[in-house]
């Protein structure tokens, strides 16, 4: 296993004091995942990281990252001592991202940034030694945390920006000193802290404050908000490159035949067609797929590799994946799990995903509140009963105090329950789904409706 940060290495980047030499192989923050070999970083969130460093060097922690050495720890324990053990990450990580030569492809967006961001890692595994973030790994710790655990030998790294207010993209994206700039889209989500879709597009353009002089936009020429993203990049002297369905988008999807398992994408590129398949299905995916494209010829990539290397990809764990939950009697329910995030945009393309599906049993919705939507909120909640797909669907449950709404709004015929919480539709989980059916549950990460996933999961009839 290679080394990733000496103590000597770490010095020089945070400025901070080591107790001893070590050699870290990874970096961790999480004594519960933490590897023998990782440097452990203290950081405070819900609880002090320092309350965990003794147990992290007795998993094998080469080192942990603190401001002190703390309670029940030897002063002679490996230690890298620095004024703000977050600010040390973000040291570690600039200094990660100075070291390597290779070229960086920052990826945001209202919707489908993790998606997109396992689509690149997916087109550019072969050609390329590719790192990218984990998870969903994109916010104040999450992309200093990614670039940190950058290996040296990395020629692509694919890094995951997110935000809930304006201001949060800027410094990251500066961190990750970007090639390439991709903004997936621009959606009415985390209304509670903008005043409109046109602030959401000014607040995503701040990754380009992060784009070297000669970089590259790539942006959605399919939004309304198209204008302001093109301008702010130019702004910046980028090299701006288009996807979309627009006539004049340089990347311009054409059709995407969406079946059971895959999607059939077909786009034009300089006049000539070019078709390939997507691993799984979706026409919000082709979409994406089309900014993965233009990203992956922005950084030089041999594009019929990528093609061929995207018909492997598969949707991320809690965005779509499907899985076949069997039961005790040999029936089974295929579970359709969208339980990490929900906004109007992406709750309209997983329900359009689920009505398309074609299926012995019954198509069934859980969906649960979406959050931080702001004075809109309840409009639309309720507004969602306009969607075509819901037609396709022949159950509707609805969870949480938001979804009320949407439950009367919606058709007697397939109109299910709604359900005060989570934890209360999980409790009743056996008698909401039936041998055969395919179940999709979606809401927002605080509505957790990952809770109703776990127990699907481990139904028996």
């Amino acid at each position: 296993m290679s080394v990733l940060w000496t103590s000597a290495d770490a010095i020089a980047a945070t400025g901070g004091e080591s107790t001893n030499d070590w050699q870290a192989h990874g970096v961790s923050i999480d004594t519960r995942s933490l590897q023998k070999g990782d440097l452990f970083v203290a950081l405070t969130d819900v609880r002090d990281g320092h309350e965990f460093v003794s147990q992290a060097l007795a998993k094998g922690a080469a080192a942990a990252l603190v401001t002190h050495v703390p309670d029940g720890v030897a002063t002679d324990a490996p230690l890298l001592i620095v004024d703000d053990v977050l600010q040390g990450l973000e040291a570690l990580g600039r200094a990660a991202r100075a070291r390597i030569s290779g070229q960086v492809i920052g990826v945001t967006g209202s919707v489908g940034k993790t998606g997109t961001k396992e689509m690149l890692r997916t087109a550019l595994s072969g050609q390329y030694r590719v790192h990218a973030a984990e998870m969903s790994y994109n916010n104040h710790w999450g992309v200093p945390l990614t670039l940190a655990r950058m290996p040296v030998d990395t020629q692509i790294a694919v890094i995951e920006i997110g935000m809930n207010h304006a201001g949060e993209i800027r410094p990251l994206a500066i961190m990750a000193d970007l090639d390439v700039a991709v903004i997936t889209t621009v959606a009415p989500v985390h209304l509670v802290a903008f005043s409109g879709v046109d602030a959401i597009a000014q607040a995503k353009s701040e990754i380009f404050d992060g784009l070297k002089a000669d970089g590259t936009a790539v942006l959605n020429a399919d939004i309304d908000t198209f204008h302001i993203l093109r301008d702010a990049a130019k702004a910046r002297d980028a090299r701006i490159v288009t996807f979309g369905g627009a006539k004049d988008a340089d990347f311009q999807l054409t059709a995407a035949y969406v079946s059971d398992q895959s999607t059939k994408v077909v786009f034009d590129l300089a006049g000539q067609k070019i078709e390939f398949t997507l691993g799984a299905p979706g026409a919000h995916l082709a979409m994406n797929a089309m900014a993965v494209i233009a990203a992956c010829d922005a950084v030089g990539a041999n594009l019929n590799i990528c093609l061929q290397n995207l018909s492997t990809w598969t949707t991320p764990a809690g965005r779509g994946r499907r899985e076949a939950v069997m039961l005790a009697n040999g029936a089974s329910i295929e579970l359709i799990d969208e339980g990490f995030n929900a906004n109007p945009t992406s709750m309209a393309a997983a329900l359009d995903v689920l009505s398309q599906i074609h299926a012995k049993g019954r198509k069934v919705a859980i969906l649960g509140d979406m959050l931080e939507l702001g004075d809109t909120e309840k409009a639309l909640h309720v507004g969602m009963a306009g969607i075509p797909a819901l037609k396709a669907i022949d159950v509707i449950h609805l969870v949480g105090p938001l979804m009320q709404g949407l439950y009367a709004a919606l058709p007697q015929k397939n109109r299910g329950l709604w359900i005060e919480n989570a934890e209360m539709a999980a409790d009743q989980i056996e008698d909401l789904l039936k041998p055969g059916d395919i179940v999709m549950v979606k809401g927002s990460k605080g509505s957790k409706v990952s809770k109703i996933v776990d127990v699907i999961r481990k139904i028996s009839a």
